[in-house]
């Protein structure tokens, strides 16, 4: 399984001073669970375009991601030409999540098996998990003693603590535009676009 809580600790390892060397790296990285992030309304969505721009990724990533089943919007997938799709807050912070470990070469093959990973998970625990990385397996740390027991046995490398991504998506959101699921259906435009009311008012009309 690509994404497990690391097993196979190396001699060495219990080692007072190696464990508090770790546990000030953790603490400097972020990892400790630390972060309290806010719960956010399930019923509110953001275009491609908003999508990418909070997980830092370009659209054609966003695209092909989406097409080929990796990040699929949860709110409402694009059908046919003039449709948008629309990305939840839980979508974007696991694009963020995907676009983290890709850059420290992890394989997509692993990162498909970790992203299904979270997607069984609850939005809540996921700001409890903290994902470790040595390039080429991904390990999920549930407890400040799991990232610690990574850091100093040398395995993992990279570290992305969710909670804090989960407040860095909920950061580039508050300047983003969103809106509410139930009124995405049948809008091509933004609902704040002025052309979109002149259009609506001519058809009304």
């Amino acid at each position: 399984m690509a994404v497990s809580s690391g097993e196979g600790k190396t001699a060495g390892q219990d080692d007072p001073g190696r464990r508090e060397n770790a546990r000030q790296r953790a603490g400097e990285q972020g990892l400790l669970f630390d972060e309290r992030p806010t719960a956010l309304p399930a019923d509110i969505g953001y275009r491609g375009p908003t999508a990418c721009a909070a997980a830092g990724i370009t659209y054609r990533q966003l695209d092909y991601w989406a097409r080929t089943g990796l990040v699929e919007p949860g709110i409402r997938a694009a059908h046919g030409s003039g449709s948008q799709r629309l990305y939840s807050f839980r979508d974007i912070l696991v694009l963020k999540v995907v676009k983290r470990l890709l850059d420290t070469g992890v394989s997509l093959q692993q990162i498909r098996t970790a992203v299904q990973h979270l997607r069984d998970r609850g939005v809540p625990d996921l700001a409890q998990i903290t994902l470790m990385s040595d390039g080429v397996s991904v390990y999920e740390c549930t407890s400040a003693d799991e990232v610690i027991d990574l850091l100093q046995g040398g395995q993992g490398v990279f570290g992305i603590a969710l909670g804090r991504v989960w407040r860095e998506v909920e950061g580039s959101l508050a300047e983003l535009p969103g809106e509410r699921a139930e009124a995405a259906p049948g809008l091509d435009e933004h609902p704040n676009d002025e052309l979109a009311r002149r259009r609506k008012a001519r058809k009304t009309g």
